[in-house]
C-alpha cells in the first residue's frame, strides 16, 4: 500500500483521478473547499484575504468574491489532477471553515509535497492547526506514500514555527531575505519531515 498512489500517479498521471478524502482529526474536521447549495467556503477564503495578520506572513489570493471562488476551484482540480491535496479546517459541530491546509506540488516520482496553512482568529491559539497538519502529513506519509514533506515560514512567524515544531519539523535551512514583513526583509526558514522521522 505504501507506494499505490504514488505509483498510480507516476505511471498513469494523465488518467489518474484522486477524489477528496475527509478526515477527523478530534479537535478539527478537515474536508475538500467548497461552493455549492450547501456549503460555501468563499467567505472564509475571502475573510482570509482580508486578515492582516495572515497576510504578513503569506500571499493569498485577490480580496474579492470571485477570487476565492477561483481559489475554490483550483483546489477540486488540483485534487483531481493528483497536483495537491487541500483541505478546509472545519470547526467540527457546525461545519463552519476556520483554515486551510494544503499538501502542495506533490512529486509522484520523488515522493515529496510542501505545506502551507493559514488560520482565521477563530481558529487560531486552539491547537487546531497543529491537529490539522499532523492528520495531513499522515494521509501524505500513509496514504499517498509520500516520503519526504516540505514546509517553509517567514522568520519572526512564531505560529508558524510552533506548529512546524509540533509536528516535527526539522529546520534544514534558510533563504536569505527572501520574504517582506512590514517593509523589512527578512529571512525565510526551510524545514521538512521525513516519513521515517516517525511520530
Amino acid at each position: 500500500m505504501r507506494n499505490s498512489v504514488l505509483t498510480l500517479l507516476r505511471t498513469h498521471r494523465r488518467e489518474a483521478h484522486m477524489e477528496p478524502v475527509e478526515i477527523n482529526a478530534g479537535t478539527c474536521y478537515l474536508r475538500a473547499l467548497r461552493a455549492d447549495g450547501r456549503i460555501d467556503d468563499r467567505p472564509a477564503v475571502l475573510a482570509a484575504a482580508l486578515d492582516p495578520e495572515i497576510n504578513r506572513w503569506r500571499r493569498g489570493p485577490e480580496p474579492t468574491l470571485d477570487a476565492a471562488g477561483e481559489l475554490v476551484t483550483e483546489r477540486a482540480a488540483a485534487w483531481a489532477a493528483g497536483r495537491a491535496c487541500s483541505w478546509a479546517v472545519c470547526e467540527p459541530t457546525t461545519g463552519e471553515m476556520l483554515g486551510e491546509v494544503v499538501l502542495a506540488d506533490l512529486d509522484p516520482v520523488t515522493g515529496t509535497a510542501d505545506l502551507t496553512w493559514w488560520a482565521l482568529p477563530a481558529g487560531r491559539d486552539r491547537g487546531m492547526i497543529t491537529a490539522a497538519v499532523s492528520a495531513a502529513l499522515r494521509f501524505g506519509f500513509g496514504g499517498l506514500g509520500l516520503y519526504r514533506v516540505g514546509h517553509a515560514w517567514a522568520e519572526g512567524d512564531a505560529a508558524a514555527a510552533r506548529v512546524a515544531g509540533n509536528c516535527g519539523f526539522m529546520v534544514e535551512g534558510r533563504q536569505r531575505s527572501a520574504w517582506v514583513v512590514d517593509g523589512r526583509r527578512v529571512d525565510v526558514v526551510i524545514a521538512g519531515r521525513l516519513a521515517s522521522d516517525g511520530d
